[in-house]
């Protein structure tokens, strides 16, 4: 706070459409995320309530300060709030070991509807004796994030600025990645999982058109349905999801041709953490 008037001055020499929009979206922010300094994430309603505020709103914000810059039309605010969510979901099933650690007291962000159906405390989930629970919750709650995919892929189908939309597109196509590492895999209660320096280096190097976009996610969804245990709870409505981006994106006509054959796919060997 030392330098807060740093950031006022700055404020203070935006033109007032760009203003407006940070003002209100940071006071909606701000009176979303005291609501939960003393609430706990319990439904998944309130696990979309809470990113929705934290992440949800930027996508808002963002999205009225391309409209005052003219360079962009102002999209709806449910695919704003679906960029946001997105991400932050994939943050937060990524961050687990991170979160549930923190000292002096654990962060819980999972919601106790979907984790409670599989443990008794969400601390559990680190111990060895219980990984078989604990990948069924991972893979239960990624799908969830999985649900605003296609409304990300509208979002993005829909700019028009190169540099905006390399902005967004670039962390929605780390996020459907992380998703794809993130599914059924036991080490996010382990370390840190995190794609490698290389893939994340051609996905910002690659990422320039809507075609790029639509392969990646094809690429994604389908390691994700390659890793689909049918003996999984949730392995129907997780296929059921993956199937209905994948349809999305070849629907566009713009999938490149690598994004049929999935075992050459480029990404496949990169798609592992780092030690």
């Amino acid at each position: 706070m030392d330098k807060f008037h740093l950031v006022s001055t700055a404020f203070l020499e935006l033109g007032q459409g760009y203003q407006k929009a940070i003002e209100e979206i940071t006071r909606r922010m701000g009176a979303g995320m005291a609501k939960f300094i003393c609430k706990e994430v319990e439904t998944v309603d309130d696990y979309d309530e809470y990113c929705h505020y934290v992440a949800g709103l930027v996508g808002y914000g963002l999205s009225r300060l391309f409209y005052a810059a003219g360079t962009e039309d102002l999209a709806p605010d449910s695919l704003s709030n679906s960029m946001g969510l997105f991400l932050q979901k994939t943050n937060i099933i990524r961050d687990y070991l991170e979160d549930i650690n923190e000292i002096p007291k654990s962060r819980m962000f999972w919601p106790r509807e979907i984790w409670s159906k599989y443990a008794d405390k969400l601390e559990d989930f680190k111990y060895e004796e219980n990984t078989e629970k604990a990948v069924q919750c991972l893979n239960d709650i990624v799908t969830n994030a999985l649900i605003h995919a296609e409304e990300c892929l509208q979002y993005m189908s829909a700019l028009k600025n190169h540099a905006i939309f390399r902005f967004c597109a670039i962390p929605q196509i780390m996020a459907i990645g992380t998703c794809a590492l993130c599914y059924n895999n036991v080490h996010v209660f382990r370390g840190v999982v995190k794609m490698r320096r290389g893939l994340t280096a051609r996905i910002i190097d690659e990422t320039n058109s809507m075609s790029d976009v639509y392969t990646a996610f094809y690429e994604f969804s389908s390691l994700i349905e390659s890793k689909i245990d049918d003996n999984d709870p949730n392995a129907a409505l997780t296929r059921r999801h993956v199937n209905s981006i994948k349809q999305t994106c070849k629907s566009s006509g713009l999938v490149k041709r690598r994004g049929y054959h999935l075992d050459t796919s480029p990404y496949r060997p990169m798609l592992v953490s780092n030690p």
